[in-house]
């Protein structure tokens, strides 16, 4: 994901400090009574200059430590970039918890800039939920914050910054986040896949003191501004393709300088081989970091999509040959039984040279090098998930009588010379929230009317049950998730009970439109908040 210019990393920071300034005094506790009168950090602070080429670490028990700071990866052969890391690497080490047990997370912000962990999909209480400006104050460089939680939804779910979460994201701050389940058959193999895209050209250097900013006099029109840089700089080898590059893109998003995908921060024959032994069940959990969808073809076996964003589907199909789409933020978890000896590929159908770098080798033991071959030019059925599984009974029914309905709109607008993304013609913080108390049972419409992009849309702090789609009500197994796409002129009706008392952000994963408007707010009537936001923090909480 990171990069070689700065589109991304001068007019994405300067869009959402223009949209997010009035979330400084939204509420929270943390480090009120610092003083950020010299946040000048010195662009050097926490470099690391070893080169990180190993494995990503797996963490288990309850008490866990990550540090945030700046490093260097080979994420192909002769292509090491900048990023910006957990415990030096990308990703992240995976955090294996127990379903029922309370885990505390230390982290240590060693990075030249504010930062915070956001934990994707996971039900935590609120003060938790790592927003800077609505949840927390951002992470300071050289201090830390814990974060503690009872891990009660089993499921795959996965952290990231929420601090300018579409430059720090998209500079390598991530990982996965695994809740076992108490109960059920666990798979001889457990492999999680983090997906993600990056800009190969080089490094950008992006400069400027991130608490000395004039944003301003900033806009997103277009401009470029390259320039060397090392190790402690705060540009990411992932590009900007930002609003900054947006204006004149016929209302859409230009996604092409994006030209190395990787699988868990590798890229073609760099990423590892997954190996299995014949007569054994494989989870594969796929999960998606990036900002592009990917369509991913599991080769030579019969599968079954067993969860989407962490939550079972009912009764499976056993599919072969069929794509599964998988959208920014999303979390699809496959299953097969190793009956097929020899070498297979898991492999991305999206499309482009870049797409070519995102496959793995699923590896027999014993078995000599296969025959099998990438096949991204055979035209494969795609996944509906409205249709697949088995009906059953669920929380929600699309007709019966809801608390609260609610419209999203989505929609791709001109603001003042700049792109933006507006849920029912307005942007962040503009846009009226979604009230709710505390047992409501809410409904929410979402149309996406922007004419070329698609709206991964994340709501934090819930679940919810996909209603219809397109005016059609689900045909097959109820489907719970917590990131749903939008297709451009798709429909969908959510529904999802108000069970978790907070201020919740409901937005588009696609984190540039994210800071280029498009987030709404879920706010309970009744809730108070003890957080205190610090105007000096430099919060940014998109």
């Amino acid at each position: 994901m990171r990069n070689a210019t700065t589109l991304k990393s001068a007019a994405v920071i300067a869009a959402a400090a223009l949209l997010f300034a009035g979330c400084s005094g939204s509420g929270g506790k943390g480090h009120s009574g610092m003083d950020h009168s010299s946040m000048g950090h010195n662009m050097e602070t926490g470099s690391n200059n070893a080169t990180n080429t190993g494995s990503t670490e797996r963490l288990t028990g309850t008490a866990f430590n990550l540090t945030a700071q700046v490093s260097k990866q080979e994420l192909a052969p002769g292509i090491t970039l900048p990023v910006w890391t957990f415990n030096n690497s990308v990703p992240g080490p995976q955090i294996r918890v127990k379903q029922g047990n309370t885990v505390t997370i230390n982290l240590k912000n060693e990075l030249p800039a504010p930062t915070s962990i956001h934990w994707h999909g996971v039900p935590v209480p609120n003060a938790m939920d790592g927003i800077p400006g609505v949840t927390q104050n951002a992470v300071q460089p050289g201090e830390t914050f814990t974060y503690t939680f009872k891990a009660e939804a089993p499921g795959t779910y996965w952290y990231h910054s929420h601090q300018d979460s579409a430059n720090q994201t998209d500079r390598g701050l991530y990982g996965s986040f695994v809740v076992e389940a108490k109960d059920g058959d666990k798979p001889d193999r457990d492999y999680t896949l983090m997906l993600d895209e990056w800009v190969s050209a080089g490094t950008g250097d992006k400069g400027e003191n991130m608490a000395g900013m004039d944003h301003g006099t900033m806009n997103m029109s277009g401009s470029n501004t390259s320039g060397s840089s090392d190790m402690g700089d705060t540009s990411s080898g992932h590009g900007g393709h930002g609003a900054s590059n947006e204006a004149g893109m016929n209302m859409g998003h230009d996604m092409s300088m994006y030209d190395l995908f990787t699988i868990n921060g590798k890229s073609g024959s760099a990423v590892e081989q997954l190996p299995v032994k014949k007569g054994e069940k494989v989870r594969i959990r796929l999960i998606n970091a990036g900002f592009l969808s990917h369509q991913i073809h599991l080769h030579g076996h019969e599968f079954k999509v067993v969860t989407s964003d962490g939550q079972p589907f009912n009764n499976p199909a056993v599919l072969k040959d069929t794509l599964v789409n998988i959208a920014p933020g999303e979390r699809y978890d496959l299953e097969f039984v190793a009956d097929n000896p020899g070498q297979w590929l898991i492999e991305d159908h999206s499309g482009g040279k870049a797409g070519q770098g995102l496959k793995a080798v699923i590896g027999y033991e014993g078995a000599s090098a296969g025959t099998d071959k990438p096949d991204v030019s055979d035209s494969l059925p795609l996944l509906d998930i409205t249709r697949y599984g088995e009906a059953s009974a669920a929380m929600f029914t699309l007709d019966q009588t809801y608390s609260k309905s609610y419209d999203l709109e989505l929609n791709t607008a001109m603001k003042n010379g700049s792109m933006v993304y507006t849920i029912n013609g307005s942007i962040f913080p503009d846009i009226p929230p979604v009230n709710v108390k505390k047992g409501d049972t809410v409904k929410v419409r979402m149309v996406n009317n922007s004419p070329m992009d698609d709206h991964p849309m994340h709501l934090h702090g819930h679940f919810f049950q996909v209603l219809s789609k397109n005016g059609k009500p689900l045909e097959g197994s109820p489907v719970i998730k917590d990131t749903l796409n939008l297709k451009p002129g798709e429909e969908y009706v959510v529904a999802f009970k108000a069970d978790n008392e907070g201020n919740w952000m409901f937005h588009c994963h696609d984190l540039h439109h994210a800071a280029a408007g498009m987030v709404a707010e879920v706010k309970y009537d009744d809730f108070k908040t003890n957080f205190v936001p610090d105007p000096n923090a430099g919060n940014m909480p998109e």
